[in-house]
């Protein structure tokens, strides 16, 4: 265990708070005999590994042959996500009780806004209140989480990565860019596999690099947008408050075909691009979905609408895009007499996933897991469905606000 403060913390009022390799850790509270030992979650891909696998060189999404060839003498569980979700919700009761605000990032991290908490609440300094937390974690619940503590969300997550495993980390708003500058380019939020590969073709290796090369020529290395988030994060500027998240009631995404007529293969595989997407997005919101929705529009501008509902919540690409397949299968005579310009896949009937009764563990489940997994790291086009490639997908839009 880890403990430091970066000097003193005067305005640093942000906990990011984060449970060490979650799901093995839950494994080896439940299980004794799993402590102190390589731990993982996943047979076919894996989707956690214990810092004592991690050690052996064993990372997520990496394949479960792989990661047994690295580290044979881990024991390999196939997961509980019931167990998880129960741990999870436990956790972040222990968060409500500690701040009025608590912004949920997944099942196993969050943001806390402690400001003003030592005059009201009487719990003391925003340190003290990150070691009351894992305090109560471990005491309470017996697992490890590291807090990183600062001014903003940025810094407070960078902080916790830093301190990572079973740490505590306060940064000092006065010696920010001390903190951060010296860090490597990829602790910035946003700093994926090739964009660091860009970068460091380029020279641009730490953050205090990153800041010192301008705003202008980063824009015009990576784009506008992500030219001047980087920028300003690489300057210690975040401005986004800690905020609880409202549920989305639907996910969706549609895309405009033009007025040429498309082969049906190519409808196909535009929906399958939707699909996709959609489901990874929900994945990501930590939802399930019971009902799938297809949107068309036409080409003498009428619309249709057409809808699946399961028997139960599913977070599985495959089963949706069955079910969405099927909608575009039985539309077919019509998009043959009108002509289709549209195509939108929306998710609805949404709840938690944490809460549903989902078989998150098979095979099917384990593949969209590894897929997210390296599409976040490495970027969404590291990896794409043998139907789209050569394709051009085209510009898809939100179909429903989220």
């Amino acid at each position: 265990m880890v403990e430091h403060t970066f000097v003193n913390m005067t305005a640093a009022t942000v906990l990011h708070a984060d449970l060490d390799a979650f799901y093995a850790s839950v494994e080896q509270r439940d299980n004794p005999a799993l402590r102190g030992r390589p731990v993982i979650v996943g047979g076919g891909v894996v989707l956690c590994a214990s810092y004592e696998a991690r050690a052996c060189g064993v990372r997520t999404a990496m394949g479960g042959r792989e990661a047994r060839r690295l580290c044979p003498q881990a024991k390999v569980v196939s997961g509980r996500m019931s167990a998880y979700s129960d741990a999870s919700k436990e956790v972040f009761e222990v968060f409500k009780r500690m701040a009025p605000t608590v912004e949920a990032l997944s099942i196993d991290e969050a943001f806390l806004d402690v400001r003003g908490l030592e005059h009201i609440a009487g719990l003391g300094t925003p340190e003290e209140i990150a070691r009351l937390l894992r305090a109560e974690v471990r005491g309470l619940l017996g697992l490890p989480i590291t807090v990183g503590v600062a001014r903003t969300k940025f810094l407070a997550k960078v902080a916790s990565g830093v301190a990572k495993p079973d740490g505590l980390l306060v940064v000092d708003p006065e010696r920010e860019l001390e903190f951060l500058h010296p860090l490597p380019v990829e602790r910035v939020w946003g700093v994926g596999r090739v964009t660091a590969a860009k970068l460091r073709a380029v020279g641009i290796t730490t953050v205090g690099e990153l800041a010192s090369t301008g705003e202008e020529r980063l824009m015009a290395m990576l784009g506008r947008h992500a030219g001047r988030h980087l920028y300003a994060l690489a300057c210690g500027r975040d401005p986004r408050p800690v905020r609880v998240r409202a549920r989305r009631r639907s996910i969706g995404s549609q895309r405009a075909l033009g007025r040429r007529a498309r082969p049906p293969e190519e409808v196909a595989a535009a929906l399958v691009g939707l699909v996709d997407r959609v489901t990874r997005r929900m994945r990501k919101a930590d939802r399930a979905c019971r009902t799938i929705v297809l949107r068309l529009r036409f080409a003498d501008y009428s619309r249709a609408t057409r809808s699946s509902t399961l028997p139960g919540p599913t977070t599985h690409t495959p089963l949706i895009l069955d079910r969405a397949s099927q909608l575009l299968s039985d539309a077919g005579p019509l998009i043959e007499r009108r002509g289709l310009t549209l195509i939108g896949v929306a998710l609805t009937n949404l709840c938690d996933a944490q809460g549903a009764q989902l078989s998150l563990f098979d095979h099917a489940a384990q593949l969209d897991a590894a897929v997210d997994l390296i599409r976040e790291r490495f970027g969404t086009s590291a990896i794409t469905r043998g139907v789209l490639v050569g394709r051009d997908q085209g510009i898809t839009v939100p179909l429903l606000p989220d």
